[in-house]
């Protein structure tokens, strides 16, 4: 596997990369984990959205994305990678990389999450805390985490 990384908003993106992102996202939350839920929920093409992958070739194994939110938090969300992928380090990486450009955009924005609670200690080795009452996301368990901007 040979991959890289990459970064970019919805309107600049190949439609056939595009469409790798948002197949890998159906793929895994409304397949694999059995929730039925409105992912294109509008937020992808937001103002400052970008979206975050890692590929193999054309094949995008690793993707999330990054908004900002009204209260000047910079949000993560989406993580999904593929099945083939996991366990490789590239989501790790990919989230790495994230965090980085969420230092670029707003060194002092807090960054923010709603993690499946079976991942908040995988998170955690990003520097993100629990930050509020666990809750259900379309039958999921959920946790919000939080990460200083300070955070290592």
């Amino acid at each position: 596997m040979l991959v890289t990384y990459h970064r970019g908003a919805v309107a600049q993106l190949d439609p056939r990369t595009l469409y790798g992102i948002l197949r890998l996202r159906v793929d895994v939350f409304v397949v694999e984990q059995a929730a039925a839920y409105p992912d294109l929920d509008g937020r992808d093409v937001e103002e400052g959205a970008e979206q975050h992958w890692a590929a193999d070739g054309s094949d995008v194994l690793a993707t999330l994305r990054v908004l900002r939110d009204t209260d000047g938090a910079l949000r993560v969300g989406r993580v999904a990678t593929a099945a083939r992928a996991r366990s490789h380090g590239v989501a790790s990486e990919l989230v790495r990389r994230a965090l980085a450009r969420c230092a670029e955009i707003d060194p002092r924005a807090p960054v923010v999450l709603d993690a499946q609670a079976h991942l908040a200690d995988w998170y955690g080795r990003f520097g993100f805390v629990v930050d509020g009452a666990p809750f259900a996301e379309d039958g999921i368990p959920h946790v919000p985490m939080r990460r200083a901007p300070d955070a290592p």
